[in-house]
Order: structure tokens, then C-alpha cells, then sequence
């Protein structure tokens, strides 16, 4: 920052034309200033002061005040001075800071401020002593980030059980609970570091769901037909359930103005790092959560206290974060990722826990339908803890089985608390999907208010809530269990629901292509089957069907198209027995009993193998 400090009989303003496009709002009264014997103070705001915003505004009340006593004066006026730098910040930060320093030194001094943005007329006399005229630089200490706040933040860690005895993990006894222990170590030991390549990547390559794209950056993947399908029904999915829970479904922009100055102070707060975009002489930076559309249209809404809890939801196509290069791993760590976004604007602190609540049992719904084994970490600020440690021993017995509490000695970010389920990976390592997290920041941040039973403005508490986390890392997660139980021997397979082809019709020859096709015919269009009538051995057509985790196999000769019954292969002993025969009404019957309640789709590729292309390999 550089300050010109000028010793003055007067200095007046009056206010011409914009300077900026979006300059500072003013009234009629605020269009002319004018302080008498005073001290006038040029400033020009710099792109350093943006990084410690705190610091700057300190260090130049500091010598504004060292300077006015010394001058023996308790006038002051603030001249927004671009000229003064070369190098200055954004406008938006620009102007924050200034009316920082006005609300700090007002505390001492007659202050006035010209408004920023705004091409002015002034006058200005000065005593010309040898004190009248003064220059100051300032250099502030750069503020850290809520990533690096994160890195240094103390935490507690215990062991909640269900029925509500909180132990410190290092007495806790992990018999039994072998996968906690591996959260509680990663979390609290462990590194966001990717260690070689994850089973999940070659997986999601050889079943030619996913892939890298190379003409993109790191990070970002291609999506083929299986896996864009399955993609689809998780989305589908976790739209139904948070349509049942109220969600109210919005479409928001992907870039925002970083000059906004709510969005500004919002994007310093949150632990995410951003991609930046610019066009003509502005910058935007893409979201990273859809937080700030949501934000903007609940500014704009007129909210009572009957609305409550409110609940706006997106599914985001897309959120970027620019993870680090050794963060990204497959999956897991994307740096463009599809996430369902829920906000909910609860009234008070009970409303509040109450949704929270509710939100947490939708998340482990979630979570049991995609058959997922999971974890749960519980995160609080400690004070918050100490006032809701019956939310917590509610939460465990909820959960059923012993949760990870962390607690913060200090609130580094705007939640106060959150949850969040976690999977352990094929290579040890926990992943968080659902989340939720009580914000008590932000409301105020972004002017959201709602009128009470008495005609009061007040500020909600928001839930920020991911139901299902990523749907890129639902999958991750998926292949990642099954990369498990292939380490123990077992078939990996998805859920029947998400199955690209749930099952599959194998001719002995050419001659049962017909019979598929009308087994197939006569099936309902939500189930998805298809015929493997290429020029193979059955063996070998039975080991490709092996090889793309297809449920059920059922081979077709003169026994099958004469009696119209099979003896079908079950990927699952879950879905059926090998050694039994079923009709074709009662193969239906059972695929209809899995996948019942859940969204399908049609096959996402050609019926026929002989008729489907390569996408990998």
C-alpha cells in the first residue's frame, strides 16, 4: 500500500463519473466531502495488500494515527489514489480495505472517505511546514490460507461408540474395527499423497468405463458408454433422494466474478484451490462447489420463517479444483468432478442439528444402496462439541457402530462441524463421500435473511451438504471395494443396478442367435441383456463375460429353446444359485426384485458383441 499524507487547511471532493463499472454505491450525500483542517490521505491499495488484508489495513492505521498526532490533528480524509502504484489490486479488495481502515480509524478520528471507483474533482490547501507532506509504504505479512490453516490447526482425536462412551483413539481397543483404525491413522498421521497407482485406474480402463484424456489437463477424464451410463444412474439416483428430502433442484454459472467481494472473501475461506478464466479485463474462477450460486439466489429470495428449513439443491456439471499434481489419483482426486450440492437454511441451532440429523440418515441410505462398507468421521470445533455432545452420541447411535471424533481447538473454516462417511481403499487409504457441515459464517457473508415469527431480519444457519459426495469418486469407491475382495479371492462385481449389462445370453452357434434375440425380446426394456453372437467358443465367450463382471450368464442350445428354462452362471450367490433352473419369468422376477427402487437405464451399447468397438486397448 502507498500513502501520500498531506497536512491540509481543507481538502473537498465532489464526486464526476464512474471510473470503474462497478463502482461504489452512493447516496446524494456522499457525492461531496469536504474535511478542514485536517490530515488528507492519498491511497493507493496494492495487489499485495489482497494476501494480508488484516496486516495492511493495521499497519496503516498505524501510521495515519503516528502522523495525526504528531500534526496534533483529529480530522482525517481517505482519498482513494490509484496513481500512487503501478501494481494495484483487485477493486473489489481495493475497496474493502479502505473501508476497513475507515471503520479503524474512525475508533480515534473525525473520519471521512471518499467513495471508490468514481472519477472526482478535489481541492486541496496545504500548510506547507516541513511535516505537511509525508509518504509511507506498506508491506504486510501475507495472511495464510484455510489450506495452510488446515495443515497447522490442533486437533483431538477419540472414539465415540454407540453407546455414547467418548475414549482417546490411542486407548480405544480396534479389535473388530480394523478399517476405523486405518481412518483414525491416515487422518491423523497420514498423507494426501498418491502412492503408485491405485488398483481402481486399470480396472475402470479394462471394463472401458473411464479413461484419461490426454489433450486435457491432469485430472479430468473421458467417460465411455458403460461408464457414462452408470454415471448417469448414480446421478439420477441421488436426485430422487434429495427431491424425497425436499431438495428444490437449481442450475447455476460456472465461473464467477473473483472481484465479487462476498465470493472473494468466500473463496480465501474455503480449502480448495481454483482455476482462474479471464475475458476482456476481468477474471472469473470456475467453481469449486456450487455454494456461490446458490448463495446468490437466496440473497434475492424473500424467506420466512414457515419456509424453514429451506433447501436448494444442484447437481454440478462441473466443479474444479486444482488439486496438486501429487494429489491426483484416478478417481479418487479429480480436478473436475460432478457433485451433488444441497444447501439448507435452517432457522436456529436446534432446527439445525434436527436436519442434520435427518441428512445423515439419507447419506447412510445412500451408502447401503450402492453396498459400500464405510467409515464414519464426526468433525467439530471443540466449544460447539461441548454444547452438542448429545448431537454426537445421537450421530453414533445412529450409525450403529464406533465413530472418529475430531475436535479443533479453533474454528478455521466457516463450519463449526461436519460429518463425513469414509471408505478404505485396496491401498489403505480413507476417501470421504457423504458430508454434511453446519455453517455459520456465511449467511451473514452473502446478506441471506429470512423474517421471524416477530417481523425480525435474522441470519440462518446453512447446511452445506453432499449426500453422495462425488459421483466420480462413488465409482472410485465401487471398483476400489472390489479391488478388495479380488485381493481375497472373491468375483468383483457392481451393484445389479449399475451393471451395464445385467445379463447376458451366449448361443452355442449361429444357429440360437434367433432363440437370444426372442429371450431377450420377451424381457421388459428396463433390464438390460444383451448376446454374445461373435465367432467364439462358448468357453471363451463364458471368459469374457467373466472378465466384464456380467451378473448372470446364460448359455442357449437345443435344451434352453425347446423347455424355454435355464441354468444360468451367478456372477453373486447373492442373486441366485448356480445349480438351479430358472424359467425366463423367473430370471425377470429376480433381476426386478434387485433392482427395484433404483433408476435404470437401456443398454448403453449395441445388443450385440459382434457389433460393439473397442474403447480401449
Amino acid at each position: 500500500m502507498k500513502l501520500l499524507l498531506i497536512h491540509s487547511d481543507y481538502m473537498e471532493y465532489e464526486v464526476k463519473e464512474k471510473a470503474i463499472k462497478h463502482p461504489e454505491e452512493i447516496d446524494k450525500e456522499k457525492k461531496r466531502g469536504r474535511v478542514d483542517e485536517g490530515l488528507a490521505v492519498f491511497v493507493a491499495v496494492e495487489s499485495i495488500d489482497e494476501k494480508a488484508k488484516k496486516d495492511a489495513v493495521e499497519q496503516a492505521y498505524n501510521e495515519i494515527s503516528k502522523v495525526a498526532e504528531e500534526l496534533k490533528v483529529n480530522n482525517v480524509m481517505l482519498y482513494p489514489y490509484a496513481h500512487l502504484s503501478s501494481n494495484l489490486a483487485k477493486p473489489s479488495a481495493a475497496k474493502e480495505i479502505l473501508v476497513e481502515l475507515e471503520k479503524r480509524l474512525n475508533k480515534e478520528f473525525m473520519v471521512k472517505r471518499s467513495p471508490f471507483g468514481w472519477y472526482k474533482a478535489f481541492k486541496l490547501s496545504c500548510k506547507g511546514h516541513p511535516m505537511s507532506e509525508l509518504s509511507r509504504e506498506i508491506i504486510p505479512k501475507r495472511e495464510k490460507t484455510a489450506v495452510e490453516k488446515e495443515k497447522e490447526v490442533t486437533s483431538q482425536w477419540y472414539i465415540l461408540t454407540p453407546e455414547g462412551e467418548l475414549i482417546d483413539a490411542e486407548r480405544f481397543d480396534f479389535t473388530g474395527h480394523e478399517e476405523l483404525k486405518l481412518l483414525y491413522e491416515y487422518e491423523s498421521k497420514g498423507s494426501r499423497k498418491a502412492e503408485g497407482e491405485p488398483p481402481h485406474v486399470k480396472m475402470m480402463q479394462a471394463l472401458e468405463l473411464v479413461d484419461y484424456e490426454p489433450a486435457s489437463d491432469s485430472g479430468i477424464f473421458r467417460w465411455y458408454p458403460k461408464g457414462r451410463m452408470i454415471k448417469g444412474l448414480l446421478e439420477q439416483h441421488i436426485n430422487n433422494m434429495v427431491h424425497n428430502i425436499g431438495g428444490m433442484q437449481v442450475e447455476t454459472p460456472i465461473m464467477y466474478d473473483l472481484e465479487h467481494p462476498a465470493l472473494s472473501a468466500y473463496v480465501k475461506k474455503f480449502p480448495a484451490r481454483q482455476y482462474t478464466v479471464k475475458s476482456d479485463d476481468k477474471e472469473f474462477f470456475l467453481r469449486f462447489a456450487a455454494c456461490f450460486g446458490q448463495y446468490m439466489i437466496m440473497h434475492d429470495m424473500t424467506i420466512s420463517y414457515r419456509h424453514l428449513p429451506l433447501r436448494l439443491y444442484e447437481l454440478t456439471h462441473y466443479s474444479f479444483r486444482r488439486e496438486q499434481s501429487g494429489e491426483i489419483s484416478g478417481l479418487k482426486r479429480l480436478r473436475c468432478f460432478t457433485m451433488p450440492d444441497l444447501h439448507t437454511l435452517c432457522a436456529d441451532i436446534d432446527q439445525a442439528t434436527d436436519e442434520f440429523k435427518r441428512q445423515f440418515k439419507t447419506a447412510m441410505k445412500w451408502m447401503n444402496d450402492l453396498q459400500l462398507d464405510h467409515e464414519v468421521a464426526i468433525r467439530f470445533v471443540k466449544s460447539f462439541y461441548d454444547e452438542n455432545k448429545a448431537l454426537a452420541k445421537d450421530l453414533a447411535k445412529l450409525a450403529g457402530k464406533p465413530v472418529l471424533i475430531e475436535l479443533w481447538d479453533e474454528r478455521y473454516f466457516y463450519f463449526v462441524m461436519k460429518f463425513e462417511f469414509n471408505i478404505i481403499d485396496s491401498m489403505k487409504k480413507a476417501s470421504a463421500l457423504s458430508t454434511v457441515q453446519i455453517d455459520v459464517e456465511n449467511a451473514k457473508r452473502f446478506d441471506i435473511t429470512f423474517m421471524d415469527e416477530h417481523g425480525e431480519k435474522k441470519y440462518p444457519f446453512i447446511l452445506h451438504t453432499s449426500i453422495s459426495g462425488s459421483i466420480d469418486r462413488c465409482l472410485y469407491a465401487l471398483l476400489e471395494r472390489e479391488a478388495i475382495k479380488m485381493k481375497q479371492g472373491k468375483k468383483p462385481m457392481l451393484p445389479l443396478w449399475l451393471s451395464p449389462t445385467q445379463i447376458r445370453f451366449i448361443p452355442v452357434n449361429d444357429d440360437f442367435v434367433t432363440d437370444c434375440e426372442r429371450f431377450v425380446g420377451q424381457l421388459p426394456d428396463m433390464i438390460r441383456a444383451d448376446i454374445d453372437d461373435r465367432e467364439e467358443s462358448v468357453s471363451r465367450k463364458i471368459r469374457d463375460a467373466e472378465k466384464e463382471w456380467i451378473p448372470i450368464i446364460v448359455v442357449v442350445g437345443d435344451k434352453e429353446k425347446e423347455s424355454e428354462t435355464f441354468t444360468p452362471r451367478f456372477r453373486s450367490s447373492e442373486i441366485g444359485g448356480n445349480s438351479k433352473t430358472y424359467s425366463l419369468k423367473e430370471l425377470r422376477d429376480l433381476i426386478m426384485e434387485h433392482v427395484e427402487g433404483y433408476p435404470q437405464e437401456p443398454l448403453p451399447v449395441p445388443l450385440y458383441l459382434s457389433k460393439r468397438p473397442k474403447f480401449k486397448g
